[in-house]
């Protein structure tokens, strides 16, 4: 791992694979460190003839935090979204999108295959509407093109107030996995993530001003119909926290894009899906001739 000056701030990056394989970027969720891309998903992507990139995006694990910017009140937000009104945010999803791009600045790529997951999802179809130039193929996993509300439970466990502690912290994270995990839920691999997240970096006030950034970007929908290269949406059908609806909604945007829904697949990348995610990533890099 190293960290790289982009975008005006410092940002941690990891790669797998040959640098002269054709680049993949994964952009990570809401509050997700880079390290909830799986490792062994990550390894699977470069064995199969990828150079594989993944990264902290802003305020998040080991890149730059923007604590100076204040904390959102995350109620304030919901209640705002809910009922159409416009809502204020530290920085847009478009600043994050331009963070990936000179991520790729860094690392002198030109242009990558952009794959991004739930809020990384978002931030792909912005980099792929603002950047494309810079995108040869778009893959969105299980996000959606503006701001549908989840199921209640789900949000309402994620929006609980710190647990204050070590074992706290990461009992919620366990908890909240099994929320979202749909019929893949494995304690064991939930409990091992959420203890590396907690001790690798805690910081909620981030989360709050990532999601304060995913309600203020609006609808993508009529813009993502101007994207033009291959797009592969990916979605679990037991998804509580993005439902199923926003893949569908992506993938109608998209011109051509290929919908690909896993039975039993909530909010996660279990190891069942691993495979079939690597093969039709890779069928649609090759879809985009590299």
């Amino acid at each position: 791992m190293r960290q790289v000056e982009a975008n005006g701030i410092n940002i941690e990056v990891e790669e797998f694979g040959d640098p002269s394989d054709p680049p993949v970027l994964l952009v990570m969720g809401l509050g997700a460190q880079m390290i909830v891309w799986p490792d062994d998903l990550c390894r699977s992507l470069a064995d199969a003839g990828h150079r594989v990139i993944r990264f902290d995006n802003r305020d998040v694990g080991l890149s730059t935090w923007l604590d100076d910017l204040g904390v959102p009140d995350m109620m304030a937000l919901f209640e705002a979204a809910l009922a159409g009104e416009p809502v204020d945010s530290p920085y847009s999803l478009a600043d994050m999108a331009d963070d990936a791009v000179g991520v790729l600045d860094a690392l002198g790529i030109g242009s990558a295959h952009i794959v991004g997951a739930s809020m990384g999802g978002m931030i792909a179809q912005r980099i792929a509407i603002h950047h494309p130039d810079r995108t040869r193929s778009l893959c969105s996993i299980m996000s959606m093109p503006r701001f549908i509300v989840g199921d209640s439970e789900v949000t309402g466990a994620l929006m609980a107030p710190d647990p204050g502690t070590r074992e706290g912290r990461i009992a919620a994270g366990v908890e909240g996995s099994r929320l979202i995990s749909g019929e893949f839920f494995d304690e064991d691999r939930s409990r091992a993530l959420a203890e590396a997240t907690v001790d690798r970096a805690w910081h909620p006030e981030g989360t709050a001003r990532q999601m304060a950034a995913i309600i203020a970007d609006g609808d993508r929908t009529e813009a993502l119909g101007g994207v033009a290269v291959p797009t592969l949406v990916v979605h679990g059908d037991a998804d509580r926290l993005v439902v199923p609806q926003g893949g569908e909604e992506t993938a109608a945007a998209v011109p051509g894009a290929e919908l690909l829904v896993f039975e039993g697949m909530g909010h996660d990348l279990p190891v069942e899906v691993h495979g079939p995610i690597v093969e039709a990533i890779s069928a649609l890099v090759a879809r985009a001739g590299d």
